[in-house]
């Protein structure tokens, strides 16, 4: 008879400067997972170092690697040897002058399941994204793995509908989103970062509300220094989460601390929840044509 229920473990961490740090700390919180059962384990956006987009640096290209490359290598020896599904994101290097915000997923055998690369690209104050990542090219296709068919999207991507619907429309059973987050050092006032995390919660537990499917968020912790201007910095909000398919919180992490969250998923509850609120059902996809412009214009 099939197994449904799933353990599955957000890893929540710190970003280093040095590559071999992070990547440690990494590995130490998917073995922390693996023994506690999780069977599927997701990390945080560019989870081997800072976060580095706070400038635009030429120099900084030289952290991107390829797919496969050392981390996949490594990770993927991990998810053999521990027998679980690893879902990493990295700075990819497509070639020259070309790169990507690109999700792994390994399999259990420590074979590449698939990846994806991030769709949607920020451009604001410290998140710089735009001069390192071009934007993602195949689509929001699920990743089939032993485990379950995952909808990965990454950071940015988690403020748009669209990225998780067509992700549930294409067969996911769960949404994945690593992500890198936090207010900004000048954001001081403490009702505006309650409502920037707020906002933040919400926008995702809606997906999973929206689509009736469980979801895993993992984002960092720490305050990571502006490299040209201390006064500056982003402090990270923590806060990695995971969801079931009607929103309920199963389990949460704190804002500040590293730490691994585990949680229960029952497959079986997708379908459940889905009969009792059709969503899918009552979509008027007759009527969804001016979903793919960028502003309907009142004149045309």
């Amino acid at each position: 008879m099939k197994n449904n229920k799933i353990k599955v473990a957000v890893v929540q961490q710190a970003g280093y400067a040095k590559y071999e740090k992070s990547l440690q700390v990494s590995v130490l919180g998917i073995q922390e997972a693996a023994a506690k059962g999780a069977q599927l384990i997701l990390l945080q956006e560019l989870h081997t170092g800072f976060y580095f987009c706070q400038v635009e640096d030429v120099r900084l290209f030289a952290k991107a690697e390829t797919i496969p490359g050392p981390t996949t290598e490594r990770l993927a020896a991990l998810a053999a040897e521990l027998n679980v599904v690893i879902v990493a994101s990295l700075f990819e290097k497509r070639a020259p002058g070309l790169y990507h915000n690109t999700a792994v997923v390994l399999e259990k055998n420590g074979t590449l399941a698939g990846i994806y690369r991030k769709m949607h690209i920020p451009e604001d104050p410290g998140f710089y994204e735009k001069f390192y990542f071009t934007p993602g090219d195949l689509g929001f296709t699920p990743i089939t793995t032993s485990i379950a068919r995952l909808g990965v999207l990454v950071c940015w991507d988690q403020w748009y509908p669209e990225g998780a619907r067509l992700m549930a429309l294409s067969g996911a059973e769960i949404l994945l989103y690593p992500t890198a987050i936090g207010w900004g050092t000048l954001d001081a006032d403490p009702e505006e970062r309650q409502r920037q995390q707020q906002a933040w919660f919400t926008i995702q537990r809606a997906h999973a509300i929206a689509n009736g499917l469980p979801i895993m968020v993992a984002n960092r912790i720490g305050v990571e220094v502006h490299p040209e201007n201390s006064a500056l910095g982003i402090e990270f909000w923590g806060s990695s989460f995971i969801a079931g398919p009607q929103g309920e919180i199963l389990a949460e992490a704190s804002l500040d601390q590293a730490e691994v969250v585990i949680a229960e998923i029952d497959k079986a509850r997708i379908e459940n929840v889905r009969c009792g609120w059709p969503f899918l059902r009552d979509r008027r996809i007759d009527a969804y044509d001016g979903i793919v412009k960028r502003y309907i214009d009142k004149n045309g």
